[in-house]
């Protein structure tokens, strides 16, 4: 113990004011490490002990960068087994890429000041080209692997929506539309099935998206919920030929644009009668007679619900459990306010290479998530629309005489 105090007395001396506190962080993480270490090997350092199982062979460096900035730690290695300290953890995929997107902004020459400034937020110091090439390399490989993998199965529910990001384009800063893709299998499992970046979402970037998943195997689709895009729509039908459910809480949202601010509680409230009814019959039936109540008034809300029904009552065809997962695309759209909190550290992205590095590990990391969860939807209610869909036997004529 009285070795451990002169030590760290030594540090600090060596020390002056503005890294005192950094290095006694390194000095009692090191400590910390050499107590694991001893109590992993059996033995002190430079100690015979019959317990001894292995012994110490040298140390690699690494960097912690913390809010004191970045620490520079010695991990002990061992000759048999391995050593990580238990206060450290393994970077995530996402932050190895939301470092990796920094670093190649700051590389290429292409940083800002908010980019400078973000970088002496995190507490980093320097980073090798070198290094930078190593990291996307991995990072990239594991992303490309999630993201083409084959699906397999059926996938009776799809979400789609998209979330705009700024990337550096031929000296111009220009917005990609980043389309997710996420479906529930026939297991009731959910999972993220792809991501496709383009420059609009016209038909023909939705068209060769969805092509994209199909020659993955994408198979089964009963229903695609997702916003009013007039490409998704003609898409669907082209490369799915699914049923269409547009999201009831972004129709609703656009229907009350055309509502005086005053009257658009009472409004909303007429519109959601719909959505409590116990069925699609008696739904549609409600649904019509607000339209006609409002008509008089509203002309152009009455209009917007004549169009629209069938498009957002299409959820009310399938098994009741599943409605209230399926009527928006609500469960897509957090996914995308973790995209955007995540993408948002970056701020403009300096090629589209780096979008879908970042974007794709956080995709990733999410899908992990959701594999350790509980079924998104049950196995029971899932079988009941494999049921619904196969077709009646009719029993064969007796071949008795009569």
């Amino acid at each position: 113990m009285t070795d451990d105090r002169m030590a760290l007395i030594e540090q600090i001396q060596k020390s002056t004011d503005g890294d005192c506190l950094r290095s006694v962080a390194e000095h009692t993480l090191h400590r910390l490490m050499d107590f694991e270490v001893e109590a992993l090997i059996g033995a002190a350092r430079h100690e015979r002990s019959d317990t001894r199982t292995t012994y110490r062979n040298g140390s690699r460096p690494r960097q912690l960068d913390t809010r004191l900035g970045t620490l520079d730690l010695k991990i002990p290695k061992l000759r048999q087994g391995s050593y990580f300290p238990a206060f450290l953890e393994p970077r995530k995929t996402a932050e190895k890429a939301l470092t990796a997107v920094i670093q190649e902004a700051w590389i290429q020459g292409v940083s800002t000041r908010k980019v400078d400034d973000l970088v002496q937020a995190l507490g980093m110091t320097g980073i090798s080209k070198s290094q930078v090439s190593a990291l996307c390399q991995e990072i990239d490989t594991r992303v490309q692997s999630f993201l083409e993998r084959p699906l397999e199965g059926d996938w009776p529910y799809l979400w789609l929506d998209a979330t705009y990001l700024k990337v550096r384009q031929d000296g111009r800063i220009v917005s990609i539309a980043a389309i997710i893709a996420t479906g529930v299998n026939q297991d009731g499992r959910r999972e993220i099935l792809g991501l496709g970046l383009g420059q609009s979402e016209a038909a023909i970037f939705w068209i060769e998206f969805l092509r994209g998943l199909v020659r993955r195997g994408l198979k089964g689709v009963k229903l695609v919920i997702s916003d009013a895009h007039e490409g998704l729509k003609a898409a669907i039908s082209q490369v799915l030929s699914a049923t269409w459910q547009r999201c009831r809480v972004h129709f609703l949202r656009s229907l009350l644009c055309h509502v005086p601010k005053g009257q658009q509680t009472v409004v909303s409230a007429a519109v959601r009668q719909v959505f409590v009814q116990p069925d699609r019959k008696i739904a549609g039936e409600v649904w019509r007679h607000v339209a006609d109540q409002l008509r008089a008034r509203f002309p152009k809300v009455a209009a917007l619900l004549d169009a629209a029904e069938h498009d957002v009552l299409a959820y009310m065809d399938y098994p009741e459990a599943h409605r209230t997962k399926l009527h928006s695309t609500n469960p897509l759209e957090r996914l995308n306010k973790e995209v955007k909190r995540r993408t948002d550290v970056v701020g403009i992205f300096p090629n589209e290479e780096s979008v879908r590095r970042l974007v794709g590990a956080i995709l990733l990391e999410q899908n992990d998530d959701w594999q350790l969860q509980h079924r998104y939807l049950t196995l029971e209610t899932m079988a009941g629309i494999a049921a619904a869909d196969e077709p009646a036997i009719t029993p064969l004529p007796s071949t008795k005489a009569a």
